[in-house]
């Protein structure tokens, strides 16, 4: 029988489905992702996007369902500017925002732009306040009070983003934004972790105190310094925000930010949150952001990693080859198909076992007797020490001839 946790394309926990864990679940409706690749995501240290290449993964990020595009900063460069206007003419589907510092002349170049939307960000914390930027807590506000009119004046919606808000005092911090959303405007108000350093039980404290104070829609927007971001974001959509901010594959400032396709992925799965996403297109939009990027991630990177369905290891393949094609989620917690990931693989080394050589051995439509078969293990053993590494299928047909001929 099907149930949330076990289908034909995916085995997790009932756990998560018990009356006692999801009794306090606070969702909204409709949950959105904000996907900010193309601005955040950009600001990994060495990482430059073309105006066309912005486009390209503009297009793929709409075909896969993506909700909201943030599309860039005007003011960086003209090309920016360039690649958010042709982005918006393109009318892709998902709602295009840009991000604006607090100042009139910034948003001016974002209403220029066409978009729907606007990030409207300032410092929030007292001491960035006074070290990194030198302004008092008035001028602050007065900036924030007059962009956010501004942009709501100019018909956009507005998120009033507050950096470093998670490292002030809560009052400090409740006044100021009640402050703005007072005075000025804000549609909806983006929950800013700027250092990452949220801990996920501190999540539904903020959410409460901010939905006490700020009658607004929130917005989850978490960076991954701690590697919290998806539990954080989750956290946050468990508690009634409704929008998530993320980007492929978590790029971003430092540490990066919380990853698009774990946070879409977890909901789905774990929480029988479907956000509408096409997750089966993960693994080409995740490839596509990595050429166009230049990045390097590591293979066993959570579910568009190269080597996620792959195997080596001589337990987990035994369990692969008792279980069959019809008992396949024993194994895999998701079939790779789900998230556009090839057929699974097992692969030759030190790690391997018996039944890595009985796969491989069918595979080349070889014959070999058990005595055989123990040989041909021990040297691809060998060989995958002195490798350090898999051994190719040159290097064990070459194995196999000399065990089988040798006999």
């Amino acid at each position: 029988m099907t149930q949330p946790w076990h289908n034909d394309k995916w085995f997790v926990s009932p756990w998560n489905y018990m009356p006692e864990v999801t009794k306090d679940w606070k969702f909204t409706g409709k949950l959105k992702v904000h996907d900010l690749t193309l601005r955040d995501g950009e600001q990994q240290a060495g990482l430059c996007l073309r105006k066309e290449e912005k486009v390209r993964i503009a297009e793929s990020a709409a075909a896969m369902g993506i909700h909201r595009i943030e599309a860039g900063i005007p003011v960086v460069s003209d090309e920016d500017e360039a690649a958010i206007k042709e982005i918006v003419r393109r009318n892709l589907g998902p709602e295009i925002f840009a991000l604006a510092r607090c100042r009139v002349a910034d948003v001016q170049r974002v209403v220029d732009c066409g978009v729907s939307g606007a990030i409207v960000e300032i410092p929030c914390s007292e001491h960035m306040l006074e070290y990194a930027y030198k302004w008092s807590t008035q001028k602050a506000i007065e900036l924030s009070v007059e962009a956010t009119k501004y942009a709501h004046d100019q018909g956009l919606y507005v998120v009033f983003f507050p950096i470093d808000a998670t490292r002030t005092e809560m009052n400090w911090y409740l006044d100021l934004i009640e402050q703005v959303a007072t005075h000025g405007h804000m549609d909806a108000l983006a929950l800013v972790d700027t250092a990452g350093v949220l801990s996920p039980h501190s999540i539904p404290y903020l959410v409460q105190r901010t939905q006490e104070r700020i009658h607004k829609p929130l917005e989850a927007h978490f960076h991954n310094d701690f590697g919290v971001g998806v539990a954080n974001t989750i956290a946050a959509m468990v508690s009634g925000v409704s929008v998530a901010h993320l980007t492929s594959m978590g790029i971003g400032e430092r540490a990066g930010n919380t990853p698009l396709e774990e946070t879409v992925m977890a909901l789905k799965l774990l929480y029988g949150q479907d956000l509408g996403i096409k997750t089966e297109n993960f693994r080409q939009h995740s490839l596509l952001v990595r050429e166009l990027a230049g990045l390097v991630q590591p293979s066993n990177r959570p579910i568009v990693g190269d080597t996620v369905f792959t195997m080596e290891a001589g337990i987990i393949t035994d369990w692969y080859h008792n279980v069959g094609d019809d008992h396949f989620l024993e194994v895999f917690p998701f079939v790779p198909e789900l998230v556009g990931q090839e057929k699974e693989s097992v692969i030759l080394g030190k790690k391997s076992g018996a039944a890595s050589i009985d796969i491989w051995l069918d595979k080349l439509a070889v014959d070999a007797d058990k005595e055989q078969r123990a040989e041909i293990l021990k040297r691809v053993k060998l060989m995958g020490i002195q490798r350090k590494g898999p051994i190719s299928e040159l290097d064990f047909r070459a194995i196999v001839d000399q065990v089988v001929k040798n006999k």
